[in-house]
């Protein structure tokens, strides 16, 4: 599980990018492609190595006043980090 602490990034030679077929946010890696729905995109955008996840869920509750993001943001960057595609920037 991520602290608030850690400093998410994405993982060498994993990328961020608007696909304007699918128009969707596309999270690319060397074996494939994976499309993000617009909040685990909201998250990743953040993803650049010098937030912490405590500063990324503080950002994105300004966006979304009132719903409490904290568990979500953690459990998807889990997620992500089991499948190689989010590390933490200072490991």
């Amino acid at each position: 599980m991520w602290s608030d602490q850690d400093r998410p990034r994405l993982a060498r030679g994993v990328r961020l990018r608007w696909d304007p077929v699918r128009e969707t946010q596309m999270l690319l890696r060397p074996e494939g492609a994976v499309a993000l729905n617009p909040s685990a995109a909201a998250v990743l955008e953040l993803c650049e190595g010098q937030r912490s996840v405590g500063g990324i869920i503080e950002e994105l509750q300004t966006r979304h006043p009132g719903v409490d993001l904290g568990n979500d943001v953690r459990e998807l960057l889990a997620s992500l980090a089991e499948l190689g595609l989010v590390i933490h920037a200072d490991r």
